[in-house]
Order: structure tokens, then C-alpha cells, then sequence
């Protein structure tokens, strides 16, 4: 199978971002092409028309490719869930928890074997597939069990760029150190040297891009400029540096950076309307002046919970609610809405019972059995008749009560026409749903949107609009035109 690898010097140097534009670049030539990641550490996931998961990022290069994504191109995700435990997705199912000392033993094989085979399946229905390493291919301690970077590589014959973000610095060295540090069957794999995140004057850095050539006898073949196209990180460490880029806005929209945060590319298409400011929000600090707040989704919801509430962040989100404000709960942000949580079956952790923030009349069991699936459903509020599509990742059952002490259930409707997808209150200012990708719908997102503005007194924004894959596709392209620009493939593409 032709093949092409990009791995990068360290974690967040780029590999993903590359690999979707090179995807984008050869399918518009012509090349039917897939993008490949065998091993995947995110808590970011997608779920395929199957009701399979992946990784989210290898979904986006495979839109980015013109390809419907498919659990080949990810065959093992892994998701942490604290205590050093990740739950090991192989083939798009849960097969269990791991602590990271046991992975090796037992997953290695069966999971070096899932690789192989989604390799050959793509091997029947595309020309050209780009695979993306992780973190670094040069952890010499890990690299006996590493399946994700050059012993794919090495199974493919793929030639490989190596990535270097210049923008956190030491970028000389980090490429001269990863190289020195390969066996030479894998360096001999490298065929080009990619400079990425370059923010400042080009002929400054030419004196480094000669002596590094000549140094390690391999091109520079590419120096990519720092681009604000933003699409989903792998990683919610990111979320800590994330700052807007918007300068004004009308609506500001919270979200809480839960510390096991999942699926939080639910709000890049908050994050693309001009008129909305995301502010993530960490525990422990202060909500300040917010037009709406949003629990995300979480891998621990209980144990996210108990930071909530033990940080005294619950406290605040129970007044903000007292006050009017808006609260809209997705996932494990909806479960953390009612009454309590229970997991008899021990299926996140030692905690089995806590008590929920109390603003939804409900009741969650935490069940071994994972609801993978997509959906499409009609919308009763905020706006009734709207066709909304998303997907379902849960563990866990929630029960509506028939009353409790504070507010008859009949207070709260269903939010589409299946009632188990979410509910709103009377007010329509406790928002709760199992729906990712809500936002994703134009005329909805629009319509909630103008249901926060009219509590500002804001004209309505027009509902008419594109769902956000449409303004995906756009991004795309731009990304990669840049990309085109500034980087010579020819080093890599298969004669």
C-alpha cells in the first residue's frame, strides 16, 4: 500500500492539523486517500453511522479527504479516566479498562494485529493512505511498545515528514535529538523536515534551515506560517492555553473545563460564530458575567462532579441558576444536572453515589452497557420543527421523577421528539441533552443563540444558515491553500 507517515518532534507540533491538509491537498489532485492513526489517546471521540467510536481528529481528516470516516482509520482509541486507567476502544468497541503498566501485556498483540488488518482493508479501497504518529517517535523507553509511529512506518515503507513546532522554541535541537535517536532503518524513513507555527521573518531563519540540511542530510521541506484556522485538539491540556481570538462580541458562553473534559469539539461552532466569545471556565475559579453556561461532557462524570462541587463551583452554578441564568448540560453535563448519580457497578470508579447540582428532576445509573449510535431527531424547543442529527456516547441510564419537593416534572418538556435525548424547563433556562453535536445544526444553534440575545435585548440572528460542515469544508481548503503554499511533498509521494 503507498503510504505516507507524519510524526512530529514532541506532542502538539502539528501532526494532526498536516495531516488533514495533506489529505485535503491529494484528494483535490485527484488521489483517493485515507488518513490512518493505529493508536489514539483523546477523549474527544466520534461515532461512526455503525455506532462505532474513533478518534475524532482522524474523522475530521477523513471529511477533510472527502471520505466518510470508519474505525479502520483508527482501529484503537484509548480514553484516560484517572488513576492512571484508560478504557481501550478496539474497532470502534469498549473492550475494557487498563491501568498503563498492564496495556502493554495485554493489548500489544491483539491490538498490533487490529492495525494490520484495518491497513489492508483501506489497502482495498484507497490509493494512498496518511498516517499520523503521536506524541513523539523517539521515547526510547516507550518504544518497544510503541504502535503509533515508526513500526507503522517501518510496515508501510512510508516515506515520513518530521514536524517541529518553532513557536515553543529549541526547534533546531528537537529535530537533530528525535533523528539521533531513531534506529537507521527508521531514519532513513524521514524524507523531509517541516518547520511549523513560523511566526516571524523568513530570511531569518534560512542560516538554520542550511546548517540543519547540511547537518542531518535531510531537506527542510516546508516552513508553515502560524495560522488561527482552528480545529479540535486531541488533548483538553490544550484548553489551557486557549484564549479567544475575537476582540468584541455580544454573547459570551461558559463552558467548564471539567479535568476528565470529553467530546469538547462540541463547541467549535460556537466557537466560528462572529457575534459568541467561549470562555472556558476551570473549577476553581469565579463564573463572572456569562449569557449562558455549558457542563460539557466527561469520561468521569462522577468524579468531574465531585471536583464541581468540592471546588464550590457547584454552589456557584446553583446560584447562577437562581438568578436566571442559563444553563445547558450535554452528555455527563446533563447527567450531572439532577438529583444524583449512582454507579452500583463500580463502572467509573470506587465513588458509587453522589448527589447531582439538583436543577433537573432526574436520576442517572451509571451500566456497563456503552449507547454508541447517531441520531436524527425534529426539535421542540428552542424553535419546534428543526431537524437535528448528532450522536449518542454514554454510560448510563436517566430516569425523569414524577415529582420531588421543589417543582412538579411536568414543568419540564422534552427537547426533541425522543424524549430520552434531553429536556428544558418552563423557562427554557435548564437545558440538558445526550445529543454531541448539537451545535453543529445551523438553524438550531442559531435559534438558541437568539434565545440568549433576546434576554440581552439583541436582534435575532438569522436561523437560515449552513450546518457547520459546510463551514468545515471552507476551513479546509483554506488550510489547505495555505499549506500548498508553503510545503513540497514531493519528498513523500509515492513515485
Amino acid at each position: 500500500m503507498k503510504a505516507i507517515m507524519v510524526v512530529g518532534t514532541t506532542s502538539h507540533a502539528g501532526k494532526s492539523l498536516l495531516t488533514a491538509a495533506i489529505c485535503r491537498i491529494l484528494s483535490r489532485r485527484g488521489w483517493r486517500v485515507t488518513p490512518f492513526k493505529g493508536q489514539n489517546m483523546a477523549l474527544n471521540a466520534y461515532v461512526t453511522s455503525n455506532g462505532e467510536e474513533m478518534g475524532h481528529a482522524q474523522a475530521v481528516q477523513a471529511w477533510a479527504a472527502g471520505v466518510t470516516p470508519t474505525v479502520e482509520m483508527n482501529p484503537i482509541l484509548l480514553k484516560p479516566q484517572g488513576d492512571m486507567t484508560s478504557q481501550v476502544i478496539l474497532k470502534g468497541k469498549a473492550v475494557g479498562t487498563v491501568s498503563a503498566s498492564d496495556y502493554y501485556e495485554k493489548y500489544f498483540d491483539l491490538g498490533w494485529q487490529a492495525i494490520k488488518d484495518s491497513l489492508q482493508h483501506l489497502s482495498e479501497q484507497f490509493d494512498l493512505v496518511v498516517c499520523e504518529g503521536a506524541g513523539s517517535p523517539a521515547e526510547i523507553n516507550l518504544k518497544h511498545r510503541d504502535l503509533t509511529n515508526m513500526r507503522v512506518a517501518k510496515y508501510l515503507n512510508a516515506s515520513t515528514f518530521l514536524v517541529v513546532d518553532i513557536d515553543r522554541g529549541g526547534a533546531f535541537a528537537h529535530v537533530v535529538g528525535t533523528l539521533e535517536l531513531l534506529e537507521p532503518e527508521e531514519r532513513a524513513l524521514i524524507k523531509g523536515v517541516v518547520i511549523n507555527k513560523f511566526r516571524g521573518q523568513r530570511s531569518l531563519l534560512e542560516s538554520g534551515i542550511t546548517w540543519l540540511e547540511e547537518r542531518t542530510g535531510i531537506p527542510v521541506a516546508g516552513v508553515i506560517p502560524w495560522m488561527n484556522q482552528m480545529f479540535p485538539s486531541e488533548d483538553s491540556l490544550d484548553l489551557l492555553d486557549h484564549r479567544s481570538r475575537k476582540t468584541h462580541s455580544d454573547i459570551t458562553i461558559g463552558v467548564i473545563r471539567l479535568p476528565r473534559i470529553a467530546n469538547f469539539t462540541d463547541f467549535d461552532p460556537l466557537e466560528a460564530e462572529p457575534s459568541v466569545t467561549v470562555k472556558y471556565i476551570n473549577p476553581e475559579d469565579s463564573l463572572g458575567h456569562l449569557d449562558a453556561l455549558i457542563i460539557p461532557g466527561s469520561k468521569t462524570t462522577i468524579s468531574d462532579l465531585k471536583v464541581i462541587q468540592e471546588t464550590g463551583m457547584g454552589a456557584e452554578i446553583q446560584k447562577y441558576a437562581a438568578a436566571g441564568g442559563t444553563i445547558l448540560g450535554i452528555c455527563g453535563g446533563f447527567q450531572m444536572l439532577g438529583e444524583n448519580l449512582s454507579d452500583p457497578e463500580k463502572v467509573e470508579g470506587e465513588i458509587e453515589r453522589y448527589n447531582g447540582l439538583g436543577l433537573l428532576p432526574m436520576n442517572t445509573v451509571m451500566t456497563a452497557e456503552k449507547i454508541t449510535c447517531q441520531r436524527l431527531v425534529t426539535s421542540n424547543y428552542p424553535q419546534p420543527g428543526l431537524s437535528v442529527a448528532g450522536y449518542e456516547i454514554h454510560q448510563g441510564r436517566t430516569q425523569m421523577l414524577d415529582s420531588n419537593e421543589r417543582v412538579s416534572a411536568s414543568s419540564y418538556q422534552p427537547l426533541f421528539d425522543d424524549p430520552s435525548l434531553g429536556i428544558v424547563d418552563a423557562r427554557q433556562s435548564i437545558w440538558g441533552t445526550y445529543l454531541h453535536g448539537i451545535f453543529d445544526n445551523g438553524s438550531w444553534r442559531r435559534a438558541w443563540l437568539n434565545h440568549l440575545r433576546h434576554q440581552r435585548g439583541l436582534n435575532s440572528l438569522p436561523t437560515g444558515v449552513p450546518n457547520y460542515h459546510e463551514q468545515r469544508e471552507a476551513i479546509f481548503d483554506s488550510l489547505a491553500d495555505t499549506v500548498e503554499a508553503y510545503l513540497d511533498l514531493t519528498p513523500v509521494l509515492p513515485a
